[in-house]
């Protein structure tokens, strides 16, 4: 699944403006450009697992109300930040609907086992040739 493909309810959603660091001179201090974006995570309806995959990913960015808080203030416009943060929002849910794969045990065969241990043998051969030197 896709970021694109990812549609978040408006009602899920809050935003604050803050005033921002970084570039932009004197219109800093002046204009507030940076987006507090605030997501409640139980009104986008996730299932079980993709709900907990996100709060891993979101990490401390979620908060123990269940709301997922992103700050972007990359940009010198409220309207860049704004869709910063919302595309960044939905990176995170896109990456939390991919389910992991599960591992496949597996054994070494007879053939690789016997090469380690030919290697080790050979490696313990070199090892054995350094010794004291005794001068005789």
């Amino acid at each position: 699944m896709s970021p694109e493909d990812i549609e978040i309810p408006e009602d899920a959603l809050s935003e604050t403006f803050l005033a921002a660091t970084g570039p932009g001179g004197q219109n800093v201090n002046k204009v507030a450009t940076a987006v507090q974006l605030r997501a409640d995570v139980f009104r986008l309806g996730l299932h079980p697992d993709v709900y907990a995959r996100l709060k891993t990913i979101a990490g401390s960015r979620m908060t123990s109300a269940g709301e997922l808080l992103i700050t972007a203030r990359r940009f010198r416009t409220q309207e860049a930040n704004r869709q910063d943060a919302r595309r960044r929002l939905a990176e995170m849910i896109a990456a939390a609907h991919i389910a992991p794969r599960k591992r496949k045990a597996t054994r070494p065969s007879r053939a690789a086992k016997a090469a380690r241990v030919d290697r080790k043998k050979q490696r313990s051969a070199v090892k054995q040739t350094r010794g004291k030197v005794t001068l005789d």
